[in-house]
């Protein structure tokens, strides 16, 4: 089911542009927090909520799980108006830090509640906090795959497959929420055009911002900062869409493969067991996986 589809389920009437349903959807006071005194530690305590209810969903569909726990915080107020809607950090390799997934709480257009769940299986459960905590406690890597090698394309592709992942097994609790996970799905799509747009088109950086906020509704602040990112850094915003559709493909490489015999969870295994690597590497090891199977 699309997003248009979702909108009509919803009971919506959709006579317009799905970017700028999305952009009105966004700016609904029904779906964001009251801007009150105590708005961000609501909204915190709300996103560790979804963590914990992330932590039981998922238990079916995963063999191994961190042993590092994983809370929530507000993006420090001296870096929020320039960073992005959310992002992790490892935990320490001791123990005493636990992963920690930083929510942008600047903008209340930022937070709507449709998306917040999307961003927590991006971020945290099973997205990045699973995939980063289970490498540095993985004893066969050595120190420098545990902490030191990363590439973007395994790194984003799974979070991002994590998002869909939480759909098809039932993680979202409404249609709403479903809607947040087709909504940055689009997004991630819309920068293979906004990336290769700047790059190679040379798209001026206003162009840019009307393309991604009229195509995906996203706010103002949102699309400001997400372009400045790809002006920067070439490439990488391409990595999330890349990534993700590879991992699909070799899931159902392996479904086709072992009918029957394909159980997901050991496919997670596999997928997450050796570590971070390169998309071509990801495929070898799949492949021997299934001829081994």
């Amino acid at each position: 089911m699309c997003i248009r589809d979702r909108f009509i389920a919803l009971g919506y009437e959709v006579n317009k542009p799905i970017g700028e349903m999305m952009n009105e959807l966004n700016e609904n006071p029904d779906f964001l927090y009251a801007d009150t005194p105590d708005r961000k530690e609501i909204i915190i305590a709300d996103y560790n909520q979804m963590v914990k209810e992330a932590e039981i969903d998922v238990k079916p569909y995963f063999e191994r799980f961190p042993v590092s726990p994983v809370e929530v915080r507000a993006i420090p107020e001296y870096s929020e108006q320039t960073a992005a809607g959310g992002y992790y950090q490892a935990p320490s390799l001791d123990g005493s830090r636990p992963g920690v997934f930083y929510a942008n709480l600047y903008d209340i257009k930022q937070t709507p509640t449709f998306g917040m769940r999307t961003l927590t299986f991006h971020e945290a459960v099973p997205g990045h906090h699973f995939q980063i905590a289970l490498n540095q406690e993985n004893e066969d890597l050595t120190m420098y795959r545990k902490m030191g090698y990363r590439t973007s394309a395994f790194t984003e592709g799974w979070a991002l497959y994590s998002e869909q992942l939480a759909v098809e097994i039932g993680m979202t609790k409404n249609l709403y929420d479903e809607l947040g996970v087709l909504q940055s799905e689009m997004f991630r799509a819309n920068r293979l055009v906004v990336d290769t747009g700047l790059h190679y088109k040379k798209w001026s950086r206003e162009k840019a911002m009307d393309y991604m906020k009229k195509t995906t509704g996203m706010s103002d602040t949102e699309v400001r900062v997400e372009i400045e990112r790809y002006i920067v850094w070439p490439g990488q915003a391409t990595s999330y869409k890349m990534g993700m559709i590879k991992i699909l493909e070799l899931r159902q490489r392996a479904k086709d493969a072992l009918g029957e015999g394909f159980d997901i969870r050991k496919f997670h295994t596999v997928v997450l067991d050796q570590g971070i690597v390169p998309l071509f590497i990801l495929e070898d090891i799949i492949d021997e996986w299934i001829r081994k199977s």
